[in-house]
């Protein structure tokens, strides 16, 4: 099964090791909770751009499938974004930055309580959407994913998912050029700040375990993103799409820089799994909680 998964995700031999020694007890763990009664358990994933959890999340889904028969639901906070027309919207109404999808406050909130409630009350029919970071738009509903069955295990991950609000006093310095230069009266990041707490964190309360791909500090995030970027190209066959380059990345991740420095800060010591990462993301260190 490893070595199909590798292929498929043409991912390196590096990642048999690290899914054998880090990934496997995760799931094994998680499959521990659902056969003592915990289903659907949800898991939440929290990990910086790049960092791998979308294919940990994959791997883990699969391999619980195939070897174990468990229904699971795999969600990337991602495909909750908003669409082009309603971010511009909001650019419109409260902050220009508003148009570029990422912070919180630019996902379709809404949709992602309906969808978790449905599936934490073990509802079968529940569509899953699709967003293509391709074309920077949600997918036709045609094109949306269908969960036909129960599920057993529910995960969902996401850059800023688990991530509180900040200190008031804390938004006020301005952290990058984006800030400095579009954000001088923190419009845009007190908007974010009241997303988190009104519409992110009572989401959170429906997770019943946790895990972080912990960088090793917002340095990495340049690298792995571009790497992901480059892998986004290979895979597109629309050639109108928006694949950024370099640059357009140095500039992109800085509207996630506040809150991922902020979740490394403060995410490890409330995570059940933490895999801390090195330069290379490879696992240097986990530690495991309550």
């Amino acid at each position: 099964m490893l070595s199909e998964f590798i292929a498929k995700h043409q991912l390196s031999d590096a990642f048999q090791e690290t899914a054998s020694q880090f990934y496997v007890p995760l799931a094994n763990t998680l499959l521990e909770r659902i056969h003592c009664g915990e289903s659907p358990l949800f898991v939440g994933i929290n990990g910086c751009q790049g960092s791998g959890k979308s294919t940990m999340c994959a791997f883990i889904a699969e391999y619980l499938a195939q070897n174990f028969n468990v229904n699971v639901v795999n969600l990337s906070l991602d495909d909750f974004y908003l669409s082009k027309q309603s971010r511009n919207k909001l650019a419109e109404k409260i902050h220009p930055l508003l148009a570029t999808r990422g912070v919180p406050g630019t996902h379709d909130i809404d949709l992602l309580s309906r969808t978790l409630l449905a599936l934490k009350q073990g509802n079968s029919g529940v569509q899953i959407p699709a967003f293509d970071k391709a074309i920077d738009d949600v997918k036709y509903v045609t094109q949306w994913k269908y969960v036909k069955d129960q599920p057993d295990l529910v995960l969902l991950e996401g850059w800023c998912w688990g991530v509180m609000r900040q200190e008031s006093t804390a938004l006020t310095p301005a952290i990058n050029r984006l800030e400095q230069t579009n954000d001088e009266q923190c419009v845009w990041r007190t908007y974010v700040n009241q997303q988190l707490v009104e519409n992110y964190q009572p989401l959170y309360q429906l997770f019943d375990y946790w895990v972080m791909l912990a960088a090793p500090s917002f340095n990495a995030v340049f690298q792995w993103r571009l790497e992901q970027e480059n892998k986004l190209a290979e895979n597109s066959e629309d050639t109108n799409n928006q694949i950024m380059s370099s640059e357009q990345i140095r500039q992109f991740i800085q509207y996630f820089q506040r809150l991922t420095e902020h979740g490394l800060v403060t995410l490890p010591q409330q995570m059940n799994y933490l895999l801390m990462l090195d330069y290379d993301r490879q696992v240097k260190q986990v530690v495991i909680g309550d």
